[in-house]
């Protein structure tokens, strides 16, 4: 009722840490002192893969990565992500790597639209393209060398968070990158066009979207002895995050269970059931969950009689000292 786990999601939650360790840092964006715990969320509610990230860094680089670092048998072709995961070179490598890199992009109006070919006119969206035109021989020139980038990134040969950083810092005279830029100038165009031209894409991104974002939340709830990562061990705050990701799933697969259970009692007594309704279900509940095991009160009187007199025999525990 969910999704099938074709369609994922990527956002990053600012999670805080001590000062004095290599990944922390203070950002305006976050308005903390920590790092990111960048997760990978299917349209089932279900976190793939995560990340623990400094706050500063460009969390595109890292969209890509958490998908092909994810070894689980749901197997997203279809990502979204904020305005961050809109950058050219990476439309560019998520379409030679196979997936289709759907974006919420704020302020899309300002992007450039490219047209395929001077000539090309358009009866009532030609103002967006203005003088903008794809350079098809760039893209023709480097084709070659935009495989092998994609085979040796998929082969695990280099890392997609490497070649994008090193695109960014070497981007001016780098070919790579500007053929990359080049055709995720082409898939961006499309991808544009199609924002405008159907609701139920912009309906899927925000939905989607919305549903990672309440991941953070339902994750933090469950994040046991506060927000603090008090360690200074890189791989002990991965593990950290990670850990706090199987609970968290745990925790919706158990809560799936008891809305399929209810569901299933609903029909059977005869009720109708409608799919639309219950895809509005959200299984991220919290106050069903009892973080801290359960508190019973028993008010049964006890059988023994409690003594409730303290009635000590003089110096019992303090004998007089030797005179």
């Amino acid at each position: 009722m969910w999704g099938d786990g074709s369609v994922a999601a990527t956002d990053g939650s600012q999670i805080d840490t001590w000062e004095d360790n290599l990944r922390a840092e203070s950002h305006v964006r976050y308005g903390g002192f920590g790092a990111l715990a960048f997760r990978l969320v299917s349209d089932s509610y279900i976190a793939l893969f995560s990340h623990f990230i400094p706050c500063g860094v460009w969390e595109a680089v890292y969209l890509l990565d958490s998908l092909l670092s994810n070894v689980s048998d749901i197997q997203p072709d279809t990502i979204h992500a904020d305005t961050q995961g809109a950058s050219l070179p990476v439309f560019g490598l998520a379409a030679i790597l196979g997936f289709d890199l759907l974006p919420g992009i704020r302020n899309w109006h300002d992007l450039n639209f490219y047209r395929p070919d001077p000539k090309a006119r358009y009866k009532h969206i030609d103002s967006p393209f203005d003088d903008n035109v794809i350079d098809w021989d760039l893209i023709e020139k480097h084709w070659k060398d935009l495989l092998r980038t994609g085979i040796s990134i998929r082969e695990g040969r280099v890392s997609s968070v490497t070649l994008l950083r090193r695109l960014g810092n070497h981007s001016r005279r780098n070919r790579i990158y500007k053929a990359l830029r080049e055709l995720g100038r082409v898939v961006r165009t499309v991808t544009l066009l199609r924002y405008l031209s159907e609701p139920q894409l912009r309906d899927q991104i925000t939905a989607i979207t919305n549903r990672t974002e309440a991941f953070h939340g339902f994750a933090a709830h469950l994040m046991i002895g506060g927000q603090l990562i008090g360690h200074n061990d890189p791989d002990y705050q991965e593990r950290v995050v990670k850990f706090n990701e199987l609970i968290s799933n745990c925790a919706i697969y158990s809560t799936a269970l008891d809305i399929t259970d209810a569901a299933n009692a609903l029909a059977a007594e005869g009720h109708v059931v409608d799919p639309d309704d219950l895809a509005t279900i959200s299984p991220l509940i919290t106050r069903t969950i009892r973080r801290f095991g359960d508190w019973i009160v028993d008010t049964t009187p006890p059988q023994d009689i409690v003594a409730t007199r303290l009635d000590l025999t003089p110096r019992a525990l303090f004998p007089a000292a030797p005179v």
